[in-house]
């Protein structure tokens, strides 16, 4: 156990738990967040579809349009992007 001298304040010496908290930015980037709303969205319509039988894509932008293959590509790529993700996420080692 370290002992403090005489002559040096208990202010001055510098807290060793203060050391390890430092700021860091997100781990999650952009890309990440918007493949994060992705997988909401196509989560939440697989729920309304599974609940309800109710499509809510297919209702806002027409059943075979553009726009409903592009927004069931986004959230298949988005799937695709989180488990390349969580491959890559490491877990911490346990003691």
């Amino acid at each position: 156990m370290a002992t403090i001298s005489p002559t040096m304040d208990r202010r001055q010496i510098p807290d060793r738990r203060v050391a390890l908290r430092v700021r860091t930015r997100s781990a999650l980037g952009a890309i990440d967040y918007i493949a994060m709303v992705l997988l909401i969205i196509g989560g939440l319509n697989w729920a309304m579809v599974g609940l309800f039988d109710v499509n809510v894509v297919a209702d806002l932008f027409g059943v075979r349009s553009p726009g409903t293959r592009l927004i069931y590509i986004l959230v298949g790529a988005a799937a695709l992007y989180s488990i390349y993700l969580t491959g890559k996420v490491r877990r911490p080692r346990s003691s």
